[in-house]
C-alpha cells in the first residue's frame, strides 16, 4: 500500500524494483514510473529472492544512474547500500516497526549508512534510535489515506462493531476483544461484530467464538476486496483495533486502518501504545485505551454505542483527519526529504 501510493505521488522520473503479483500488469500501466519486477519470492527461498532482488535492483541503478534510492524494507537494504557504493548516491532507508526486530544486525547496519530514515510514528522512530539511528538524520512521515468518498451504504440498523486487520499477529488484539465483546452484549445486547481479515489466528478465533456461546454475534469474513471492506466501514458505527506491544517489543508501526476507518466517518477504538499514538487522536478522533485490558476495551466500545452524538463527533473529526492526511501530502514530504538529502550531496535536485 505505501510503496504504491508513494510511486503514484512522487513527482519526476522514478524507477521501481519489486516482485511480481497477480495483476500487476493492470497496476503498472496506470503508473508514470517505470517498474521492474522479478519472480515473486518463494517463503521457502526467501533468502534467494530477497537476493535476486537486491541484484536487479543493482544492475538498473547501474544502467538508469539514479539521483538517490529510497529503500522500503530493512531486509532490501543490501542492495541499496551496494548502490550507494558502486555509485557514490545517497539512499533513505524506511522504519516501520516489527520488521526490525527481525533483522536487528542488519537494521543497525542500515540504518548506521543511510542518509536520512523515515519512521511513520514516533514509536518506530524510538525504535530506529535504538537500533544507531542518527538522531538528525530521522524523520517522521505519517502514512496517507486515499481521499473518503461519499458513504456508499446506510449505517446498519445494528449496532454494529467493525475490524480490519490481518489475523496473523496476537498483538493485534482478536483475543482480547474476544473477551470484551461478552461486557459489551451486557450492555448492548444488539451489537455484533464484523471480523475482516485472514491469517493462520482465524480458525482459533473461530472456535473460541463457538466455545463461549459469541458465534451468533461475530461475522469472521476472512479476506474480501476493497469494495466490500468499504461497505462494511460505511455500515458499522465503531472501529476496533486494539493492538498492544508484541512479546518483542514490536507493535503497530502505524495503523493506517484506523485512517481508513476515519474517511469512512468511524469512530475508533485503539491501544494506548505504539504507531496507534500517531494514528488516534485520544477524544478527537477516537479513543485509545489499554489493549491488554479487556473491560477497558468494552467500556470504549459500549459507550460510543451508547452515545450516538459523540460517536458522530469523533467520526467527523476523523472523516477531516483523514482528508488532511492524504497520499499526496505524504508524498510531498518524502520527495522533499530525497530532495535535500541530494542537495546535501551536491548532486543537484531531483
Amino acid at each position: 500500500m505505501l510503496a504504491h501510493r508513494l510511486v503514484v505521488h512522487l513527482p519526476g522520473p522514478t524507477l521501481v524494483i519489486t516482485t511480481d503479483l497477480q495483476g500487476a500488469d493492470v497496476v503498472d500501466q496506470n503508473l508514470a514510473a517505470h517498474v521492474r519486477r522479478i519472480s515473486p519470492i518463494v517463503p521457502s527461498q526467501r533468502a534467494v529472492g530477497i537476493a535476486a532482488l537486491s541484484g536487479v535492483a543493482v544492475t538498473q541503478a547501474y544502467r538508469s544512474r539514479p539521483d538517490v534510492v529510497l529503500n522500503l524494507h530493512v531486509v532490501t537494504s543490501p542492495g541499496a547500500m551496494a548502490i550507494t557504493r558502486l555509485l557514490d548516491v545517497p539512499y533513505v532507508q524506511y522504519v516501520y516497526a516489527e520488521e526490525v526486530l527481525d533483522r536487528p544486525w542488519l537494521t543497525r547496519l542500515a540504518l548506521r549508512r543511510a542518509s536520512a530514515v523515515v519512521t511513520i510514528s514516533d514509536f518506530g522512530r524510538n525504535l530506529a534510535l535504538g537500533y544507531g539511528a542518527v538522531p538528525h538524520r530521522v524523520r517522521r512521515v505519517l502514512c496517507g489515506v486515499d481521499p473518503p468518498g461519499p458513504a456508499g451504504s446506510p449505517r446498519s440498523p445494528e449496532p454494529t462493531i467493525v475490524t480490519v486487520s490481518r489475523i496473523a499477529d496476537r498483538y493485534k488484539g482478536h483475543d482480547v476483544m474476544l473477551r470484551a465483546l461478552p461486557l459489551i452484549l451486557s450492555r448492548v445486547p444488539s451489537a455484533r461484530w464484523v471480523v475482516i481479515g485472514d491469517g493462520p489466528l482465524l480458525s482459533e478465533h473461530r472456535r473460541v467464538a463457538t466455545a463461549t456461546g459469541l458465534a451468533d454475534r461475530i461475522a469472521f469474513l476472512g479476506a474480501v476486496d476493497d469494495l466490500e471492506r468499504d461497505h462494511w466501514l460505511d455500515r458499522a458505527h465503531v472501529f476496533v483495533m486494539v493492538s498492544r506491544l508484541s512479546e518483542r517489543g514490536g507493535g503497530e508501526g502505524f495503523g493506517l486502518t484506523y485512517l481508513e476507518a476515519g474517511a469512512h466517518g468511524l469512530p475508533v477504538v485503539a491501544g494506548a501504545v505504539g504507531g496507534a499514538l500517531d494514528a488516534v487522536q485520544h477524544d478527537v478522533t477516537g479513543v485509545l485505551v489499554d489493549p491488554a485490558d479487556p473491560r477497558a476495551v468494552a467500556d470504549a466500545v459500549s459507550g460510543l454505542l451508547l452515545d450516538p452524538a459523540r460517536a458522530e463527533a469523533l467520526g467527523k473529526a476523523g472523516r477531516r483527519r483523514a482528508e488532511a492526511l492524504s497520499w499526496a501530502s505524504t508524498a510531498a514530504e518524502v520527495h522533499r526529504l530525497l530532495k535535500s538529502v541530494v542537495e546535501e550531496r551536491g548532486m543537484g535536485s531531483t
